[in-house]
């Protein structure tokens, strides 16, 4: 069965259950191996059902599943009460739900899952932090949806989990630039390492520094390094460098209980 990362930060609110799910405790098979909940992959569906079924089986919700958006890289956060029609998610990059037993998470192999409570309001999210969500303002989104839930953003802890980190993470020069226009103090979260031409992201440190900026009661890290640890996680960027066909998604989830 999965045996997910927990933050000390959500795991000390009552009435709130999270977890950063690693590849560990399904069913998948080959590369997806094994708890593979990547709905888009080429993995076998009915294996993508049980492995999320596990998840919200753990997390001890009402539904056997978690729902999950069709993530687009966007700053969009939507609001939910209950659960999507079959086969159409909507489009957006953050989940947002009070209603209790109701689990939403995000996918990720590589990029930021980022978990959101607070618990006086019973308000929860999940978001999807790639470099495109982040820069556009998709962590600032959710909290605006929570809020429209009555949360307050001075309630609210928040915790980043396992996405890869910045010696694993090279980049061109023109995305660097790319950041640099939109903020120059964004040079900050690009190294070159000696001999090397191009720069290194710190996906981590430029999500976390987000995050207070924002007013927040409490942030904490579980951002284990998607890329170098693969008996843990999956990896967009490892299985790329491998050639790989295709690569199996992790799940961050949370809930209301």
């Amino acid at each position: 069965m999965p045996s997910p990362l927990m933050a000390d930060n959500l795991a000390d609110l009552a009435g709130i259950q999270h977890g950063f799910f690693t590849r560990q405790g399904g069913v998948s098979k080959g590369i997806y191996a094994s708890l593979n909940c990547g709905l888009g992959s080429r993995d076998t569906p009915q294996a993508v059902i049980a492995n999320r079924g596990r998840v919200a089986l753990d997390l001890g919700a009402l539904m056997p599943t978690v729902l999950t958006p069709y993530q687009i890289h966007s700053a969009d956060a939507l609001v939910v009460g209950g659960p999507f029609p079959p086969g159409d998610p909507p489009r957006a990059d953050a989940l947002v739900t009070q209603t209790p037993g109701l689990a939403i998470g995000i996918l990720t192999a590589d990029c930021g899952p980022v978990l959101f409570a607070d618990p006086q309001a019973r308000v929860v999210a999940a978001a999807h932090a790639g470099w495109r969500g982040a820069i556009q303002g998709i962590l600032e989104a959710t909290i605006v949806a929570m809020e429209s839930l009555g949360a307050r953003r001075s309630r609210i802890h928040t915790a980043l989990g396992p996405c890869i980190s910045q010696p694993n993470y090279e980049v061109g020069k023109e995305f660097q630039d790319r950041f640099i226009a939109h903020n120059p103090s964004y040079a900050r979260f690009f190294k070159t390492q000696l001999n090397a031409t191009r720069p290194r992201f710190d996906l981590p440190g430029f999500i976390l520094s987000d995050l207070a900026a924002r007013g927040l009661a409490s942030i904490a890290s579980e951002a284990h390094c998607t890329y170098a640890n693969e008996s843990k996680f999956f990896s967009y960027r490892r299985s790329t460098h491998r050639s790989e066909a295709d690569y199996g998604r992790e799940i961050s989830a949370i809930l209301v209980a």
